[in-house]
């Protein structure tokens, strides 16, 4: 029986060791023979320290190749990965490892002291993992006593509906989801975008994204590996290093803030541009001004895609054809997508708004321990209830026009508003307060808290971006801040939220 990830991934990147995987900024690469050697003796670390199959492995460390080697390690292993934001505070993490209860968690060397007591409180084993390269000492406890020889490793088998991943996303009522991610959900996703985007082992694609994330991990570099093709991996997107580096790829995959970036960087240019064969947004709505402006900036027109932390990717606008602006495209080959009511789930006709539901191998295995929340979401007929909504046109385009819940995406981020809320609630002198998400050029969407103050004299902001520098990551700090007498209530007392964003909508410009 064969590892039905690994094996899928490397299927066609093993026809050539020597090829070159990935090429880091500080010099150092990796071929895919080092795949090989390298996750296999994680996997004999991990192991070691009492890793086994179905337990799970927690991760949170900054990017950095071995990170990936970490992924691949577990799968290898038959374990359950967990990547965590690298901008999650302790109170954040102190509910993960609860839920998910890890038998090992990793995180980068710096947040040792920080984070051990949540190791000790939770039971699982603490190591310390930095970049693993010859100009430090200390790389971190992981790296103590890792086998020099991978010859002895051989992968658990694990078969399609086996678990591979638990990432965790948020909704905007109840607690953090973990969405269960099978060995066959991520393979499947990333043959038919390897095909549907014409990725070959010829391709180099620029990865700035983070790996914490969907996107940056699954989408990204399980793309780049079932196709044997190759990547510049860069630790964070910082446009200067983008436009140095661009002349050396053909592929990128982004955010919007991305590619606003670039656009308001004046060394970007359409020679820097112009032998790049495709640029990719998602995570977030993409602006029609974006798209225009890059179109007459670079002569490439951006390929935009839908997909979810639960789904990986549902549809996308085609590699040839006409890529529609303001639409996600054509649902992918073996994906099912239908435009339904929400209540009663009939379906809707052609130009009809409703909810999205999405059916196909692609789709999640249900919510970490939430079996009555999976329930709910999914229709008795297997189609999972996305929560987006939007319409299909007569050509097939499906187009998103909001979500039915107030789920905040920022730079490809998701932010849960109740979390937000709870914090500025415990701030002595807010009655209460609500969380929106507006309007923002660079990010898609920006964090406004609309607080009640017992005193509005008596409410300083500085105060309140105090209170929450240590309670929240950063990204889901609000950007602005809002002080009323009351907030907007229907007849059944629930915040109307759409009615602050009437209000507040334009404050970004």
């Amino acid at each position: 029986m064969v590892n039905a990830l690994y094996d899928g991934l490397m299927k066609r990147g093993q026809r050539d060791q020597d090829a070159v995987f990935a090429k880091m900024q500080d010099g150092r690469f990796y071929t895919y023979a080092d795949i090989e050697d390298v996750s296999a003796r994680f996997a004999m670390k991990l192991k070691k320290l009492g890793l086994k199959p179905d337990d799970r492995l927690a991760v949170q460390v900054e990017k950095c190749i071995e990170a990936l080697m970490l992924y691949l390690a577990a799968v290898r292993l038959g374990a359950i990965f967990l990547p965590l934001n690298t901008a999650y505070t302790a109170r954040e993490i102190d509910y993960f490892l609860g839920d998910a209860k890890p038998t090992i968690f990793i995180i980068s060397p710096e947040k040792e002291e920080a984070f051990k007591p949540l190791a000790e409180k939770h039971h699982c084993i603490l190591e310390t993992m930095g970049v693993w390269s010859n100009d430090k000492d200390d790389f971190g406890s992981f790296f103590k006593d890792v086998p020099e020889s991978a010859a002895k490793f051989e992968n658990t088998p694990r078969a399609g509906n086996d678990l591979a991943a638990i990432l965790y996303t948020s909704g905007t009522t109840g607690r953090s989801k973990g969405a269960m991610l099978s060995h066959n959900n991520l393979l499947s996703n990333a043959k038919v975008l390897s095909d549907y985007w014409a990725f070959s082992k010829t391709d180099i694609l620029l990865h700035v994204l983070p790996i914490y994330h969907t996107h940056g991990l699954f989408i990204a570099t399980n793309t780049i590996l079932v196709a044997g093709a190759s990547m510049l991996f860069h630790t964070a997107f910082k446009v200067e290093d983008v436009v140095k580096d661009i002349k050396n790829a053909t592929t990128m995959m982004g955010v919007p803030t991305y590619y606003t970036r670039l656009l308001a960087y004046k060394g970007f240019t359409r020679d820097k541009a112009e032998h790049m064969r495709l640029f990719i947004s998602g995570s977030a709505p993409l602006l029609a001004q974006t798209h225009k402006e890059f179109e007459e900036r670079t002569g490439k027109r951006i390929l935009e895609r839908y997909g979810m932390t639960e789904t990986c990717m549902n549809t996308s606008n085609p590699y040839k054809g006409e890529r529609l602006t303001g639409s996600v495209g054509f649902p992918l080959p073996g994906v099912e997508v239908k435009i339904a009511e929400r209540e009663t789930a009939t379906p809707l006709e052609r130009g009809e708004i409703g909810v999205i539901e999405v059916k196909g191998p692609n789709v999640f295995q249900g919510y970490w321990g939430m079996p009555e929340k999976t329930q709910e979401e999914f229709r008795p007929d297997g189609f999972f209830i996305t929560g987006d909504l939007g319409y299909i046109d007569q050509e097939g385009y499906v187009t998103l026009i909001g979500r039915d819940k107030d789920l905040i995406i920022s730079g490809g981020l998701n932010i849960y508003p109740k979390e937000v809320e709870s914090v500025l609630d415990e701030i002595h002198g807010i009655k209460e307060s609500a969380v929106i998400g507006v309007s923002h050029r660079d990010f898609g969407e920006s964090v406004v808290a609309v607080i009640v103050a017992e005193n509005p004299d008596s409410v300083f902001i500085t105060d309140i971006e105090n209170h929450l520098k240590n309670k929240l990551a950063r990204f889901k700090q609000p950007k602005h801040y809002e002080i009323i007498e009351e907030l907007p209530r229907n007849t059944m007392g629930k915040v109307q939220k759409n009615v602050l964003r009437e209000m507040f909508g334009k404050i970004f410009g």
